[in-house]
């Protein structure tokens, strides 16, 4: 299975490679309503991976919000991760974390983490996509592929042409993430990509679950 070390098992049984889609939060996305109860319909629509991304909130916000969103995963048999805090991804015993581009070094977390927690990287160049293959990360998200107001800090679009790149320099499943919809899914897939990573096109979807299961087909 790609993304997993030798001498290493994932205990999570669904492997990045199956997620097709990998939801990640942002509460200023939900028009209002509350996350736990957008996730919730996203789940029922099918996704199997959530990443918790609230960058804003404290430790002890944080790790409430995901002691909930543990509950609704696990009842779901989907996967929890939480970006940057490992802290809060043990607390609340998640599937693993996600590190952004300036975050930990996959070696660090993988000492404080264990053998059989994820870790997803994020990367915005080829060699980052491969580098995050040698270290050990079990997947890598690539983006921005399109122009997106969550993405706008990591400069200009990279398109398709970068994301068949990025696939051929990887050795894990490897994620496109930055303005994709329903309607672009096809060509992102066509590029190359084990699935796509996406904040807006479900949690501001006036029926999650409804567009989860759009993306997933």
């Amino acid at each position: 299975m790609r993304g997993v070390a030798p001498g290493r098992v994932v205990v999570n049984p669904l492997a990045p490679s199956g997620w097709g889609v990998y939801l990640v939060t942002d509460r200023a996305q939900t028009g209002g309503r509350a996350l736990i109860d957008v996730v919730g319909a996203a789940l029922q629509g099918g996704i199997r991976a959530v990443q918790l991304r609230e960058r804003d909130m404290s430790a002890r916000e944080l790790l409430a919000l995901a002691l909930r969103l543990r509950e609704s995963t696990r009842a779901a048999g989907a996967a929890l991760l939480i970006n940057d805090r490992v802290d809060v991804a043990l607390a609340c015993d998640a599937d693993g974390v996600h590190l952004p581009a300036a975050s930990f070094a996959v070696a660090d977390a993988r000492a404080l983490l264990g053998p059989h927690r994820l870790i997803g990287v994020s990367t915005h160049t080829t060699e980052e996509v491969a580098a995050a293959g040698r270290t050990g990360a079990d997947f890598a998200v690539f983006g921005p592929i399109y122009e997106t107001p969550s993405k706008q800090a990591y400069g200009a679009p990279l398109g398709l042409t970068a994301l068949a790149a990025a696939r051929s320099a990887a050795s894990l499943p490897l994620f496109a993430i930055g303005g994709i919809n329903h309607e672009r899914a096809a060509d992102i897939r066509a590029a190359g990509a084990d699935g796509i990573a996406v904040i807006r096109a479900v949690l501001a979807a006036p029926d999650p679950a409804h567009a989860a299961a759009a993306l997933l087909r």
